[in-house]
């Protein structure tokens, strides 16, 4: 196995955004500037969705039946430390849930 290179976000950006790291080994996932909402409820408490989200691998698809109703997701683990962080959307049944398609929910216990 060859070896692991993480993407590094940077905290001294122009537009101070904040950095989102794993609970657990502290490698970034993600950006505030990527909060696409904050009203969003994982299994440890309060969830917030992202547009985007690295230094993760997505675990084995799967339907759940969530608070909205059915979705295929799965979850999503850090790339470092293997901690699941929370969960990629990868379809939603409703039309009025397909913004989440796509989408990660992280949760905020985990970063």
């Amino acid at each position: 196995m060859g070896k692991l290179f993480l993407l590094y976000l940077d905290e001294e950006s122009e537009d101070n955004e904040d950095v989102y790291c794993c609970a657990k080994c502290k490698t970034h996932l993600s950006q505030s500037g990527e909060i696409i909402s904050k009203s969003f409820q994982g299994y440890t408490g309060k969830a917030w969705l992202f547009n985007r989200v690295v230094n993760i691998f997505q675990g084995e698809c799967e339907n759940r039946n969530m608070t909205t109703g059915i979705h295929k997701v799965a979850d999503i683990y850090c790339s470092n430390c293997k901690l699941n962080v929370g969960w990629k959307y990868i379809k939603t049944y409703e039309n009025s849930q397909k913004y989440k398609e796509g989408k990660y929910i992280l949760e905020k216990r985990l970063v």
